[in-house]
């Protein structure tokens, strides 16, 4: 009997998505690589210089870079820490049959798919100095606690951390949900014979196996929040002052101001540190997977 031709369907499937990634990821990544060793701006548009490692020196001198950086790693860590934890407990509780089980998830999936647009208008709104939280807080006596959440030192971070935490933490939720519900139900049921309490059936059984979950929801978290830029551009545009300047938004400023070979060499900088936080992170919870 002949032998069957291999086929080559699947290398077919795969050229189109291929050429795709390859023009709208791979070259804009290796332009901007390129342009970050010139002295590219709106003077030299059409004949930059070859300036070497000028552009990161600048930038490594520059107070406001440095801040952005502090900026950043503190957005991350923060919202990392929040929306784990708070998708974790959520998850907890809607992996369970209760009534309305449905509905509430839903609820709190919804502020994911908002458009962002949306959400700085909302938040603008409630969070602003004659906003609804303030005017509730004069309403219920307590003025003195009334304040310019996003328009003063030391709240503005503090508060578009929250917002970050609210939109995101419903889809860690159903990542834990999801990583809760393959857990098989004879582990708990042993563990119940043997007298285990709740506490130590979170801790023996439900956070060894939710691993797996824990290292997706801690990679997207950490880097969503290394690039983050959109939530910070409509809700305070990096102010007041420098106070929510973050990698991204300086970046896009700097490119904004005509200074297009340092915007690209501040975006190599966060592609780097993007690249080796989450590659380290997603390193160190893989190897704590457990086999179920």
């Amino acid at each position: 009997m002949p032998k069957k031709k291999k086929s080559i369907y699947p290398l077919w499937v795969l050229i189109p998505a291929l050429l795709i990634y390859t023009v709208f990821s791979v070259v804009p990544i290796v332009i901007s690589l390129v342009c970050s060793f010139t002295d590219w701006n709106m003077g030299r548009l059409y004949t930059p210089a070859f300036n070497g490692i000028a552009n990161y020196i600048e930038l490594l001198k520059d107070p406001v870079f440095l801040r952005s950086i502090g900026n950043t790693f503190l957005f991350a860590l923060a919202t990392t820490i929040l929306k784990t934890v708070v998708g974790f407990l959520l998850a907890l509780v809607m992996v369970k049959k209760i009534p309305g089980r449905g509905i509430m998830r839903t609820i709190y999936y919804a502020p994911c798919v908002i458009s962002i647009t949306v959400v700085g208008v909302l938040f603008k709104s409630i969070l602003a100095n004659k906003g609804l939280l303030n005017n509730v807080l004069r309403a219920i006596g307590l003025s003195s606690l009334t304040h310019d959440w996003l328009g003063s030192y030391g709240t503005a971070i503090g508060s578009v951390i929250l917002v970050e935490t609210w939109m995101w933490a419903g889809f860690n939720m159903f990542i834990f949900i999801s990583g809760l519900q393959a857990i098989p139900e004879d582990y708990y049921e042993s563990a119940t014979l043997d007298g285990a309490s709740a506490f130590a059936k979170l801790k023996n059984i439900t956070l060894p196996l939710i691993v797996p979950s824990m290292t997706v929801v801690v990679t997207l978290s950490i880097a969503g929040g290394l690039k983050v830029f959109d939530i910070i551009y409509v809700l305070t545009n990096g102010g007041p002052g420098f106070d929510t300047q973050v990698l991204a938004t300086y970046t896009y400023q700097s490119f904004s101001l005509g200074f297009l070979g340092e915007s690209s060499a501040g975006s190599v900088i966060l592609a780097v540190i993007v690249v080796i936080i989450s590659f380290t992170m997603n390193r160190y919870f893989t190897k704590r997977e457990v086999e179920m």
